[in-house]
């Protein structure tokens, strides 16, 4: 009977990834639909979920961050596998989907809650990302506006943001701005 209902579930929720190889990794740049469906087409990311972070306010709204009345900005957090996936991969898309010289935010979405932010859990973290925007630097002639911030919090937005790109192919906003940055930084739609 055990064995009977570990298959089940084994068919039912496949393992994606040892657990110990599962790592989440936070990411700002602009509009989170269009980062959240970047990173989904990446090779080993599990997931990807829009949200809010890097700001002091508990249980924030798309209202209120969308409208700059808090401190956090949209937001992807990233679970992916580190066997298949490293964080500078990860990295580099993350500098290969927008401008990070442009301190006002993400063209066409501009303010504070669009701006361009990597988030660090721990030492290595930083390092890692630190290093990553240093090498970047050197090859560009305008200074990196993107900010390296500590971790604390990070807030999922409402279920209608969550795959909002795959879910809602014809709103002009996911045609003339999302699609558009998803083949820019070299993904197909």
């Amino acid at each position: 009977m055990k064995t009977t209902l570990l298959l089940i579930a084994t068919l039912l929720f496949p393992v994606v990834g040892k657990a110990e190889d599962l790592r989440k990794a936070t990411f700002a740049a602009g509009c989170f639909w269009c980062l959240e469906a970047i990173y989904e087409r990446v090779p080993g990311v599990t997931g990807a979920v829009s949200g809010y972070t890097g700001g002091k306010e508990s249980n924030p709204t798309y209202q209120q961050v969308g409208s700059g009345a808090t401190t956090h900005a949209e937001a992807v957090q990233v679970t992916y596998d580190a066997e298949k996936v490293s964080l500078n991969e990860l990295l580099d898309v993350f500098w290969r989907s927008h401008d990070p010289t442009d301190g006002r935010g993400v063209a066409p979405d501009f303010g504070k809650q669009y701006r361009s932010e990597l988030y660090y859990g721990n030492s290595e973290e930083k390092k890692v990302i630190t290093a990553s925007k240093a090498a970047l630097q050197k090859t560009l002639k305008k200074p990196i506006a993107t900010k390296v911030v500590k971790f604390t919090k990070f807030w999922p937005a409402e279920n209608y943001h969550q795959d909002y790109v795959r879910l809602n192919p014809n709103n002009s906003y996911v045609r003339n701005v999302s699609i558009p940055r998803l083949i820019e930084t070299g993904f197909k739609e």
